[in-house]
């Protein structure tokens, strides 16, 4: 390859339209917008409008509900923890809470609490404060020799 054979890649510089510059550019006069009428105009906002037939969103039927009083939990699964622990992110000895697991990067947000599931193995013995656990993962825990405390 040489200098002069460079090339951008097909379509990565994409020429600007010019709209309103006379009849020979093809977008001449009216600028692609076509005659007169709504879309004609400057300022149209009709997302969801089909001209006066009753609109899709509203034909089909509506189902379910989502409840306000429902909370987000950060879920901590037992083996995403086990290698926290193994990575040296998680002191397995200290209590081991949300904001502890927050500032390791093992979640995300707190949100409402830290849910505990049981997915994985756990052979550390820890001591873990959590919102809530699965039966599952607090059998896993205590097999392992540590406690869950479900706030």
């Amino acid at each position: 390859m040489k200098l002069n054979e460079l090339r951008d890649n097909p379509g990565a510089r994409k020429v600007r339209k010019r709209v309103g510059r006379g009849i020979g550019s093809g977008l001449g006069k009216t600028s692609g917008h076509g005659q007169k009428g709504q879309k004609a105009r400057s300022g149209v906002a009709i997302n969801g409008f089909e001209g006066g037939q009753m609109p899709i969103y509203m034909r089909l039927p509506k189902r379910g509900f989502n409840s306000r009083a429902s909370k987000a939990f950060a879920e901590v699964n037992l083996g995403r923890l086990q290698a926290a622990i193994d990575a040296g992110k998680v002191d397995a000895t200290a209590r081991i809470d949300g904001d502890v697991l927050l500032k390791a990067g093992v979640i995300r947000r707190v949100g409402d609490g830290v849910r505990l599931l049981g997915k994985g193995e756990l052979s550390a013995k820890v001591e873990i404060e959590v919102t809530g656990a699965s039966k599952a993962a607090i059998a896993a825990v205590e097999k392992a020799g540590g406690s869950v405390t479900v706030l």
